[in-house]
């Protein structure tokens, strides 16, 4: 089994690059986010055409999120309210950034945590939130399921400073400071693992790349969107890659989708 995550920056922009993408690596979950569109003006007959079941949840010009599966999904769900209750989930429910279904007896959880803004706003503290009740919703699922997990999206942290091209002075940087680490390795404590580290422990890969300054010519890149696994699931993994390819193509997002194979 493959799963694929990939920031699209906007589907109806890029659905010909996914289509394109897909044609050529037809794997079995592709998780998307930063749709950008509500969910009646989706694109959906491309994707069924090549094969697959679409669950989808997005709003108008922000950023939504889908899942395409070549078989069907069971026990899909949006947003937090499902599985931690509305009174929980309240605040965060009007933005569009988490769905779940189980495929194949793995739960797959696809989420576009919130960029955060600045360290001195008001979305900064919402994103620390935010990261809060992913740790609850996440620990509903290992209680009360006896399913291995595979969280996957673009987190908009960069957990380690060999993540980041040049990571002087990014402690006081969006997506880089310490409350950013930490919440996030408060989620992964419940026992989640970065895939790609399985396979390098190298600096030099990142998955997003600035539009400005030239910065996929010039490398100037973030590891921002990978996949973490239960330890059964992590033990299976065989590769973890970063299609660095599609972020050269002609308008491009400034995400390169990653795929891991079980």
């Amino acid at each position: 089994m493959k799963i694929a995550t990939w920031n699209v920056n906007s589907i109806r922009t890029r659905q010909d690059i996914v289509k394109e993408w897909l044609a050529k690596n037809l794997v079995d979950v592709l998780c998307l986010q930063e749709t950008k569109v509500i969910d009646a003006d989706f694109p959906r007959s491309p994707f069924e055409e090549l094969g697959y079941h679409l669950y989808i949840s997005g709003q108008k010009a922000y950023n939504g999120v889908a899942i395409f599966s070549l078989n069907p999904m069971e026990d899909v769900s949006t947003g937090f309210a499902p599985i931690v209750g509305d009174l929980e989930a309240e605040e965060f429910e009007s933005q569009k950034r988490v769905i779940t279904g189980i495929m194949e007896g793995i739960r797959i959880v696809n989420l576009y945590v919130p960029n955060g803004g600045g360290l001195d706003s008001d979305k900064y503290h919402y994103k620390l939130g935010w990261l809060s009740i992913l740790r609850k919703y996440l620990e509903v699922f290992r209680k009360k399921e006896q399913l291995e997990i595979c969280i996957c999206g673009d987190f908009n942290i960069a957990l380690e400073d060999i993540d980041i091209y040049n990571p002087k002075g990014k402690e006081n940087h969006i997506m880089s400071s310490p409350p950013e680490r930490e919440a996030l390795n408060k989620v992964l404590e419940i026992g989640f693992f970065d895939v790609f580290r399985k396979f390098t422990s190298e600096g030099g890969y990142y998955t997003w790349w600035d539009y400005r300054g030239g910065g996929f010519q010039r490398n100037r890149g973030w590891r921002i969107d990978t996949h973490y696994l239960t330890s059964n699931l992590y033990e299976k993994v065989v590769n973890s890659t970063i299609d660095k390819a599609t972020r050269g193509l002609p308008k491009p997002s400034d995400h390169a989708p990653v795929i891991l194979e079980l």
